[in-house]
């Protein structure tokens, strides 16, 4: 039973994000590069994150994420449509709206997530 259980939630921990490792550098440069696009996710817009040019300050900084997130799906949904979250919230929808793909959402949140 013990195999069996700790099968699933390997494969229950590969199927959320890319599927891909989250600690790689590729991804991880990959989701930053996402996140800092002006055209893209332009997180810093609104976020101080660690080494961004001209961070904003309307949204809390971009810090120990996985703490203030322990589940990874409920980053996820946050950037798909905060506002299912906060009907009030000023970050954009970015999976909703189409802002981002299904990938580039996955790599920002791994990329988040890494900080």
């Amino acid at each position: 039973m013990r195999a069996t259980a700790r099968k699933l939630l390997t494969l229950l921990a590969l199927s959320i994000g890319s599927g891909a490792c989250a600690n790689e550098p590729d991804v991880l440069a990959e989701g930053r590069a996402i996140a800092l696009n002006p055209t893209k996710g332009n997180c810093a817009a609104c976020h101080w994150i660690e080494g961004a040019e001209s961070p904003g300050d309307l949204g809390p900084p971009l810090v120990a994420i996985a703490e203030r997130f322990p589940e990874k799906n409920a980053l996820r949904r946050q950037l798909w449509d905060p506002m299912g979250v906060n009907p009030n919230s000023r970050m954009p929808p970015f999976g909703r709206h189409r802002i981002l793909t299904e990938q580039e959402i996955d790599r920002v949140v791994d990329y988040l997530y890494s900080l």
